[in-house]
């Protein structure tokens, strides 16, 4: 996983509870890195688990709504840092269908070695998307959270329902219907 989730979970961390929690979180943790991360460098999903785990226990937060919140958090490093990514699109809907033609392809030209959910579209309307998300590792939750936001920059609304296709949500069905 690439540094760059992990610096930013953890200055949202620090931002919305304090660094004494990040510190925390750090060293209940046995983390390979020493919880010392650099945006372009990779790194084990276990190390995320953990911390995300840990602040889940701290918070009393469940791990889902704490993904949540990040990839909401971490759609506004998008909108700072890659602008004109944003800009080509037209409607919510046509960018959320790009994301593997387009969007995905631009962050390995950054990220060469990362490693991406896919997104099959299963069906495509001006005003709907149904999407399938596939991963060997479960933030589901991350994806909603960009979702969401996406509705947002866009000033329209949307309901975006999950539908867990495997137990262990690797699998996941997006029903999205712009309102």
């Amino acid at each position: 996983m690439k540094g760059i989730v992990f610096t930013e979970f953890l200055d949202l961390v620090e931002e919305k509870f304090g660094l004494d929690v990040v510190d925390k979180i750090i060293t209940e943790s046995n983390l390979e890195s020493g919880g010392v991360y650099t945006s372009v460098g990779t790194y084990s999903f276990s190390e995320m688990l953990q911390l995300l785990q840990h602040l889940s226990e701290h918070t009393g937060i469940a791990i889902d709504d704490l993904l949540l919140v990040y990839g909401e958090h971490f759609f506004s490093v998008i909108e700072t840092s890659y602008p004109g990514l944003l800009a080509i699109y037209q409607s919510p809907i046509e960018m959320l269908s790009s994301i593997e033609s387009h969007i995905h392809v631009e962050v390995r030209k950054i990220y060469p070695d990362a490693e991406l959910p896919t997104f099959k579209i299963l069906e495509k309307t001006d005003s709907s998307l149904v999407m399938l998300y596939n991963s060997s590792r479960a933030m589901h939750h991350f994806g909603l959270g960009l979702m969401n936001k996406t509705f947002e920059h866009f000033n329209t609304t949307a309901t975006i329902v999950l539908e867990k296709l495997n137990k262990d949500g690797t699998e996941v069905k997006f029903l999205i219907n712009k309102k």
